[in-house]
């Protein structure tokens, strides 16, 4: 973390601090050397979830909560 940089510096150089914080520097802003703010990068935004995106491309058997065979449960084969 750097200096803090009073409030007309960073108003005259806006620019290059936001291209700091960017880079993932943190910039604090300070009136009378008091700090009174924190420049930091936006964390990304997600994307929101599209619901049904499978819908037609996937299914379910009929039977699929069905009992197994007795020969399978027997056999002792686990899939």
């Amino acid at each position: 973390m750097s200096a803090p940089i009073n409030i007309h510096e960073a108003k005259t150089h806006l620019s290059r601090l936001v291209e700091q914080a960017c880079a993932g520097e943190e910039i604090i802003i300070a009136k009378a050397g008091k700090p009174m703010a924190r420049l930091v990068p936006l964390a990304p935004v997600a994307k929101p979830k599209k619901l049904g995106l499978l819908r037609g491309k996937v299914g379910i058997a009929a039977d699929f909560d069905a009992p197994l065979p007795a020969d399978f449960l027997v056999s002792g084969n686990k899939g």
